[in-house]
């Protein structure tokens, strides 16, 4: 009948999003990894238990120990409050690389979910940007939740700790984008023992755990190659408060590396898809 109405799912409706212009139809890639994860939502913050232990561990731990250290405006600050921002940054990379490593692997090469999504009006630049985004906001919900842990124990000494959070966003971008272009070119689940092959020494050697001064002048320049190596002295700098003009520089090797990794991915998802 013509006045007969059709009741929508008052499930599904609640969990819609309107998608804004400049991510499109990728929105909805964003939509339905997040109907996917409301049952799988532990193994989504797993990603935080990691920087946390490391915090309570060494920030709090082994901080008692070790004192002060050398911040990076020359004063001297507690342990734990140097190593605070560098997990951080490290809570936001590794949102930022096992979603778009792992499980775009996973749906890509495994369970074939791009194959029946491109039968749609999605192309596969929307699902770059789309599981981009969705990497994106994992890394984002990390770096909130560790800040609030961090200022709750006493590790955060300055308001200016509000422009971490985008800073870590910003992470989250240049490691996803690099993590999707990654993506593209493994063949099998073992090329992921390469990505652990990376992300630890970065973990270990982005000047998280000591200043950049400690490192021998041999291979000082090659930490400052690191990615987080960018990002630990961006988010350390807000948290402390130690503003220079410095930290937009870091704030743009991100961005060059987050684009570039992005249209590396959307070419070959392009290529990947169409065969």
């Amino acid at each position: 009948m013509s006045g007969t109405q059709t009741r929508a799912d008052p499930g599904s409706a609640a969990w819609r999003i309107t998608p804004p212009r400049l991510l499109g139809r990728s929105v909805r890639l964003v939509e339905r990894n997040v109907l996917s994860t409301r049952r799988g939502w532990l193994l989504f913050v797993s990603g935080l238990f990691e920087p946390m232990f490391y915090l309570f561990a060494l920030g709090i731990g082994v901080g008692g120990l070790v004192g002060e250290v050398v911040g990076p405006d020359g004063q001297a600050i507690a342990y734990g409050v140097f190593v605070a921002p560098a997990l951080m940054a490290a809570s936001a990379m590794n949102g930022g690389t096992y979603e778009s490593t792992i499980n775009v692997f996973s749906k890509l090469k495994w369970g074939k979910v791009y194959d029946a999504m491109l039968a749609t009006p999605v192309t596969p630049r929307d699902i770059a940007v789309g599981e981009l985004s969705w990497a994106l906001l994992r890394g984002l919900v990390y770096a909130v939740s560790f800040l609030v842990i961090a200022t709750v124990v006493g590790l955060v000494p300055s308001w200016w700790a509000l422009l971490a959070v985008p800073a870590s966003s910003l992470i989250g971008y240049c490691f996803a984008g690099l993590g999707l272009m990654a993506t593209t070119f493994m063949r099998s689940w073992q090329d992921f023992d390469l990505v652990e092959l990376v992300m630890l020494p970065l973990f270990l050697f982005s000047a998280t755990f000591y200043p950049l001064e400690v490192y021998p002048e041999a291979i000082r320049w090659v930490a400052q190659l690191s990615p987080l190596y960018h990002g630990v002295a961006l988010v350390r700098g807000l948290m402390l408060g130690a503003l220079e003009w410095l930290l937009l520089g870091h704030a743009l090797v991100l961005a060059a590396l987050g684009t570039f990794g992005l249209r590396v991915a959307t070419r070959r998802f392009a290529r990947l898809l169409r065969t």
